[in-house]
């Protein structure tokens, strides 16, 4: 049965041709009845030079970006898919970090927008919106790239100025050979260069009929896409 998931609808017949691995990761959703753990290492965080800690550290006061740089780093991922209070199906994509004593999170939820894009909404609260464009790769891998970006806060709510944000480029396969996923990822600034990055491997597992622990859910829900 063809998965009906956020990211098998956004995709169309396109989700076919990952690999069966990553079909199976990203085919997390009500429908399928399991969740995805991921857990692994982050062989390197990296980040740009030190003016862009500013930038990182208000990020990470609502779990949108991590500070910090590290290696090998553990991180485990968690992908639940529910149904969020406003009617809509979501996944999350929350990622925790073992850095130095200390756990950081980058909290992401993806859903279907009405128009049949993935949006993902970063942070605890929802504040900041993303636009996706997801496409599989010829080797079957997946490529995710980050749009336009808006920013809402209570009836406010605005399009972002590339200029004072980043653009994410998201690279994920599934090494036959190592029986892994791996992951790489840069966000870079028109204007400033690389701002963020990451280069990891992980393996998963499929917890069936899994419920998505409230710790790792949004505090706040947005309506707006």
């Amino acid at each position: 049965m063809r998965s009906s998931s956020v990211f098998a609808q956004a995709m169309g017949a396109e989700f076919e041709r990952l690999h069966p691995m990553l079909q199976r990761r990203f085919g997390v959703g009500l429908d399928a009845g399991y969740a995805c753990v991921g857990h692994g290492t982050m062989h390197r965080i990296r980040r740009g030079p030190w003016w862009t800690v500013p930038f990182l550290q208000i990020g990470r006061m609502r779990n949108i970006l991590v500070p910090d740089t590290g290696t090998e780093v553990p991180f485990t991922i968690h992908n639940y898919p529910y149904r969020d209070p406003l009617g809509r199906e979501a996944v999350t994509f929350v990622r925790e970090y073992e850095l130095r004593g200390r756990t950081r999170r980058f909290d992401a939820t993806m859903i279907r927008a009405r128009d049949g894009h993935v949006v993902d909404y970063l942070g605890t609260h929802q504040h900041l919106a993303v636009d996706l464009e997801v496409r599989a790769e010829p080797d079957g891998s997946l490529r995710i790239r980050s749009d336009a970006q808006r920013f809402y806060e209570g009836p406010f709510g605005f399009c972002f100025p590339m200029l004072f944000s980043g653009r994410a480029d998201l690279h994920e396969w599934y090494d036959d050979a190592a029986g892994a996923y791996r992951i790489e990822l840069e966000v870079t600034n028109p204007v400033f260069g690389f701002l963020f990055g990451y280069d990891g491997t992980f393996t998963c597992e499929f917890p069936e009929g899994a419920q998505a622990p409230d710790r790792i859910l949004p505090r706040r829900y947005e309506r707006r896409e």
